[in-house]
């Protein structure tokens, strides 16, 4: 048996992971697009024949695990796409925008290639891709063994990253033996606000773990309420101005509006309007409502002891059209606008800041990872001036970090969920999904803590496992 990294491999984006049995069954775990600068060629083409491919497993609906999905099926991928139904649920509506994302983006990235004289490249997948990738989807239910084919059987585990978002425990038998292959995922925080803490994991031989912030600790904060609150008060009462969220639409928009809420049923939030501006993010909120069963205890509580809707308030507004989006930018009055994306890579949280960034009363809240090359990594970087739409704005708007609303674990929460294992009974256990920089402290973190063999995969490397 022998797995090949394809994606996410001393990189962030991308995650795919093929594991190759001793017979030739090909099963695929995650498919996702790499995002980032010059990662148009690397999207456009597989080092393997997606037609060859047997089974597909998703970890979770974040598009860096699951943007090929439509890419895979038009170049030949035929077999079921299993996941959990609340990821299935995400997917409907987070392929359809990356599809007319993947579009717009090909265009623009076309006409530079042209003036270069450089071929064009395909667009990656159509809407009928995306449906025909839909149609493929298989949902399966947590702690719920299935079997692949007669040598394979799969498992998923609850991680709390995202709404839906499971790890893999594969096991595989060959030649009379049984090999136990798992993979994290995206592994969330414990107590996290909304969703269950992630769950331990059946005991591994071989381990592919998720490494993004395997060398940071977030910082402890004893009340996020109340350091949320104390940010809308300065930046929307005293100063009279807009406070701007880049969110990702899935988990960290609702994050925020549940604060908010309880914030507001509290009788603590200020009478300013707070804007959800996002059609993916209104799409996901009521996914998001659909699925109580990955809810923790306090949420369900607080959804029994209220009005049933922790997603909702007077003074919230969900934004769906762009000429209101537009209008957002006019309103002279302070509020709060939560948007996509969670980088300020793209979207309509872009269009907020390039018309409030020089506004010394207004703020940019910043709540989750952020790449170094994104408009949110350089904000966050303290950058004094930004570049948005070709045209260079100088910074004056406060740049604020809230690291508690992020949702990957750090190290020391790494650890604790691989706590679960006996360390001598894994055979190796491979870093993936991280910066190399990082993934070499956080190697050296886990072989502190015990744990051998324990290995970084480069891009497209195949290692053999015994």
């Amino acid at each position: 048996m022998k797995i090949q990294f394809h994606g996410a491999a001393q990189r962030v984006t991308g995650s795919k992971h093929l594991i190759i049995t001793e017979k030739g069954t090909k099963v695929l775990l995650d498919c996702g697009l790499f995002q980032g600068l010059n990662t148009q060629e690397l999207n456009q083409n597989f080092a393997f024949d997606p037609s060859e491919i047997d089974f597909l497993i998703l970890s979770h609906a974040h598009i860096d695990h699951t943007g090929l999905l439509p890419r895979l099926v038009k170049k030949g991928y035929k077999g079921n796409i299993f996941c959990t139904a609340a990821t299935k649920d995400l997917c409907s509506i987070l392929l359809g925008d990356s599809a007319r994302i993947q579009e717009s983006d090909l265009a623009r990235i076309n006409k530079r290639r042209a003036k270069r004289g450089e071929p064009i490249l395909e667009n990656l997948y159509s809407q009928e891709d995306v449906e025909q990738t839909l149609s493929q989807m298989v949902a399966i239910n947590f702690r719920e063994e299935f079997w692949l084919n007669d040598e394979i059987s799969c498992f998923f585990t609850d991680t709390g990253h995202i709404l839906g978002s499971a790890a893999v425990s594969l096991k595989i038998r060959e030649n009379g033996k049984e090999h136990k292959v798992f993979f994290s995922g995206d592994i969330g925080r414990p107590n996290d606000k909304i969703l269950k803490s992630p769950e331990a994991f059946p005991q591994a031989d071989y381990v592919i773990c998720e490494s993004t912030y395997g060398a940071r600790l977030h910082e402890t904060e004893a009340d996020v309420k109340a350091h949320l609150l104390q940010i809308v008060q300065k930046v929307c009462v005293e100063q009279q101005g807009k406070l701007l969220i880049p969110a990702f639409s899935i988990d960290r928009t609702q994050e925020l509006v549940y604060a908010l809420d309880q914030l507001e049923d509290e009788g603590k939030l200020p009478r300013i309007k707070v804007f959800v501006d996002s059609p993916l993010s209104v799409n996901a909120t009521q996914i998001m409502k659909n699925h109580p069963e990955c809810f923790n205890p306090e949420v369900l509580s607080y959804l029994q002891q209220g009005d049933g809707d922790a997603f909702g308030f007077p003074n919230l507004f969900y934004v769906s059209s762009t000429e209101d989006s537009k209008k957002l930018n006019e309103l002279a009055e302070p509020c709060v606008i939560i948007s996509s994306s969670g980088m300020a890579e793209a979207g309509r949280i872009k269009h907020h800041i390039a018309n409030h960034i020089e506004d010394i009363r207004c703020a940019v809240l910043l709540v989750g990872y952020t790449s170094q090359d994104s408009l949110g990594g350089q904000l966050k970087a303290g950058m004094k001036k930004v570049n948005i739409f070709g045209k260079e704005f100088d910074v004056r708007a406060e740049v604020i970090v809230m690291d508690s609303f992020s949702a990957h674990a750090d190290y020391q929460e790494i650890i604790q969920y691989l706590a679960c294992q006996d360390k001598s009974k894994i055979k190796q256990l491979f870093l993936v999904h991280g910066e190399i920089d990082v993934q070499t402290i956080f190697k050296t973190k886990l072989e502190n803590e015990g744990y051998q063999n324990v290995y970084i995969p480069a891009h497209q490397e195949e290692v053999i496992l015994n």
